[in-house]
């Protein structure tokens, strides 16, 4: 647009076979100088992105320059024939181009004083000739110098807008690679830490009966084999994208794997539960929450008893798992594991809560579920598992 302007109205002129060949040869040349110093001036600064509020980085200095000394050139060869309309037509573009580098605060002080010198020259050359053109020469070279400063920022405002909305949204793209990374992780390690939890414990189970009772030694390593084929398969659903962790599995074979350890492990349920129409989402992350518990059961005790407590109240699903012979509690610092899944109930507006009282540790997860529907008045069933 700089560019056409220039040639546009400037070069017709230059062409001009009325206009004095004196005035005519050097502002070819200026022309020609200023059309590249603009093109290169405003390529450099539509590489740049600047923050909103802030100062883009400054121009190449020589170029401004040139730029500068171009526009003197034809503006001076056009006062110099009374060409009160043609004369600032360089340095408005001059004037706009070094704008666009500043910031919104030092623009307006720039382009203000741009607008106030501009009435100048043409008023000066207009009283010395007596031309009676004190009004246009005056006016118009000022109104041009504002016009050219808005008709250029207001495209390069769109042109950062655009720019900045581009880079968010490549951002965005990472950062959703990055999450996705990141579920993934949670999900191997959630997957491979219980299997090679239980495998680790049946497999000591086997070690301890292999000359008390061969048998039953052989048939844990049996469940030992079964295991190892099932983490293989997880592993490769999770890769596909297919697994998905849930309650009801989760409890069932928690209650297999505690009995497994000698632990009594006995759960209360609701048996309204199963018609809450709980979404798959939280039934898989309630899933995930049974699983870390009952892995932390395992590793960070020396449990009797453990407790699994599944019900809904007031709209909220509310899984409890207690157990005694609490040696520590988890460790939850290294981003994994219970700290992990707080995270991802409360992006889903639910809460996980953990508390140790002496030897008896306790996690709670409670997520938003739909009103309960279709179920008469709950009353809690007793199972126990060895």
């Amino acid at each position: 647009m700089a560019v056409s302007v220039q040639l546009l109205f400037v070069g017709e002129w230059v062409l001009d076979q009325d206009v004095a060949l004196r005035a005519r040869v050097p502002s070819a040349v200026a022309l020609a100088v200023e059309v590249v110093a603009s093109m290169v001036l405003l390529t450099r600064r539509l590489t740049l992105l600047p923050e909103a509020g802030a100062r883009p980085a400054g121009p190449p200095m020589g170029w401004l320059v040139t730029a500068g000394a171009a526009g003197a050139v034809l503006a001076t060869c056009a006062l110099a024939v009374r060409n009160y309309g043609l004369w600032a037509v360089a340095p408005a573009t001059v004037v706009a181009i070094v704008a666009t580098y500043l910031s919104p605060d030092g623009r307006r002080p720039l382009i203000a004083g741009a607008v106030l010198f501009a009435l100048l020259p043409g008023a000066v050359v207009s009283l010395a000739a007596g031309d009676g053109e004190l009004a246009h020469a005056t006016l118009f070279p000022a109104g041009l110098v504002a016009f050219t400063a808005w008709v250029m920022l207001g495209p390069l405002w769109a042109w950062d807008t655009a720019r900045r909305l581009d880079e968010a949204r490549r951002l965005e793209g990472e950062l959703a690679v990055k999450d996705e990374r990141l579920r993934f992780a949670a999900d191997l390690h959630d997957i491979q830490g219980h299997h090679l939890q239980v495998i680790a414990l049946k497999s000591e189970l086997a070690a301890r009966l292999v000359a008390a009772d061969p048998g039953r030694a052989a048939a844990e390593m049996r469940e030992v084999r079964r295991l190892a084929a099932d983490a293989l398969s997880d592993t490769r659903a999770v890769v596909q994208g297919y697994r998905r962790t849930t309650l009801d599995d989760e409890i069932a074979n928690a209650t297999r794997v505690l009995a497994a350890a000698g632990i009594d492990a006995r759960t209360t349920f609701e048996p309204a539960t199963a018609a809450t129409g709980l979404a798959e989402p939280a039934r898989h992350l309630l899933g995930l929450v049974m699983r870390e518990a009952t892995t932390n059961v395992l590793r960070h005790s020396r449990a009797r008893h453990a407790e699994v407590d599944y019900r809904v109240t007031g709209g909220l699903a509310r899984l409890r798992v207690g157990n005694d012979g609490a040696d520590q509690p988890p460790d939850t610092a290294r981003g994994t594991g219970l700290h992990s899944l707080r995270e991802r109930l409360r992006a889903a507006e639910g809460e996980l809560t953990w508390d140790r009282d002496g030897e008896h540790f306790a996690v709670t997860a409670v997520l938003p579920t739909g009103p309960v529907t279709g179920a008469g008045p709950a009353k809690p069933e007793n199972g126990a598992a060895r």
